[in-house]
């Protein structure tokens, strides 16, 4: 096709979108956005990818891990952040997009948030919990202390610690305590400190400042390095009015460095008081167990005897036995008594002879005294029998046939 000076320029998409974008880039290369986050994505990759809007128009989006690195906070569906950086296009789409350098909250400081957001994980993970604090050793012998080593901190912490306890070792690991190596500083010289079991107690501190300045104690390397350690740590960081994540973590919190180390040691004075009064308890409590031993050893004096006296004991108690046997025999003697007089009785009374003494007598043959004749059928004339009375016995011969009674004839 030939071209004539009316034939407009024609260009490929491509190379649309690059003047668009060369536009937009060089047009809008630093801009300050607020907007509401939404639509918040943050892959693998580490980049964040979201949305921001407001009552009448939204824009796409992104910011890459090497910025987002220093963002201090993290962010939020629903917040109100504004961001830094410039405005480009994504060519594949031929979308407009924001590529942000740099986040603030707006209102709320990107570090106060970020403190917020760290304490609230931390203390539902129960890194605050009471029941985790170490109790202080009562006479250290030996003080860590993490802190900057040109500082005041250090210079307070030793003036009070040499003018309590003057004996008393004092290790100092130095350690930045402000900027980006602080918080790895800080955590590396606790884990120090527990791998050498160089100290009974560590202070970790250093003066005041703004939450810029204390910002790595407030980072969760220090607090997990802090509740990581078997030695009891001493937060004192900053002023009383400054309550730092270390400060919540540490088994103890003091105001300021000062603080930390009348904490460490106690006065002379404080000291002396204490023993005086350890002293009197002491006095008091063996003055009691002295009595109580006294008047136990006199009860047992008391219930001691003499031998005449043991001698007598036993002869009260060898009569007492005495007359208790005596006793059972009688007892058991008169009742067998009773018993042998009733069943005498009761033989009586089943005994033939008394039957004789009733004018009774007993018939018996001769020849067989054993053979008791009881019916007349038994007997024939001239029968030698014995007649037993109840004072003796008399023979007799049968001298006619036996005569039967009707009735006892009649019986089979």
């Amino acid at each position: 096709m030939t071209m004539t000076p009316s034939t407009p320029s024609i260009i490929t998409v491509s190379t649309l979108t690059e003047l668009i974008k060369d536009t937009l880039e060089d047009n809008f290369a630093n801009v300050w956005l607020r907007g509401e986050i939404s639509n918040l994505s943050i892959p693998a990759s580490g980049h964040w990818y979201f949305t921001l809007k407001d009552s009448r128009s939204q824009l796409r989006c992104a910011m890459f891990r090497t910025s987002n690195r220093r963002v201090s906070f993290r962010p939020e569906n629903g917040q109100q952040v504004i961001c830094q950086g410039r405005v480009s296009l994504y060519g594949q789409r031929g979308d407009v997009q924001f590529i942000g350098d740099s986040m603030e909250v707006e209102g709320l400081g990107g570090l106060q948030l970020a403190y917020e957001q760290l304490k609230k994980d931390l203390e539902t993970e129960g890194l605050f919990h009471a029941g985790n604090k170490q109790t202080l050793p009562p006479f250290p012998r030996t003080v860590g202390v993490v802190t900057s080593a040109t500082g005041a901190a250090i210079h307070d912490i030793m003036n009070v610690l040499t003018r309590r306890a003057a004996g008393i070792r004092i290790i100092l690991r130095p350690v930045l305590v402000q900027g980006d190596q602080a918080a790895s500083d800080v955590a590396s010289a606790i884990a120090e400190f527990n791998l050498h079991q160089q100290a009974d107690v560590l202070i970790v501190g250093r003066g005041g400042g703004s939450l810029e300045d204390l910002l790595a104690f407030n980072t969760e390397q220090v607090a997990r390095a802090i509740y990581a350690s078997n030695i009891p740590v001493i937060s004192a960081v900053g002023h009383e009015t400054d309550f730092t994540i270390a400060d919540f973590v540490a088994d103890h919190r003091a105001p300021t460095p000062s603080a930390a180390a009348e904490l460490v040691v106690k006065n002379r004075h404080d000291l002396e008081q204490q023993i005086d009064q350890l002293s009197i308890r002491l006095h008091s409590s063996l003055q009691q167990r002295l009595v109580r031993a006294q008047d136990k050893t006199q009860s047992l004096i008391d219930q001691l005897r003499s031998p005449a006296q043991l001698h007598q004991l036993k002869q009260q108690r060898t009569l007492a036995l005495r007359q208790r046997l005596l006793t059972a025999f009688e007892r058991h003697y008169t009742s067998g008594r009773q018993q042998l007089l009733r069943l005498t009785g009761q033989l009586d009374i089943l005994s033939p002879l008394n039957t004789l003494e009733r004018g009774f007598t007993t018939v018996s043959l001769t020849k067989q005294p054993k053979k008791m004749i009881r019916r007349v059928k038994q007997l024939q004339q001239g029968d030698s029998i014995t007649l037993r009375f109840s004072d003796g016995r008399v023979a007799a011969t049968v001298t006619s046939q036996p005569q039967f009674d009707i009735s006892e004839h009649e019986q089979p």
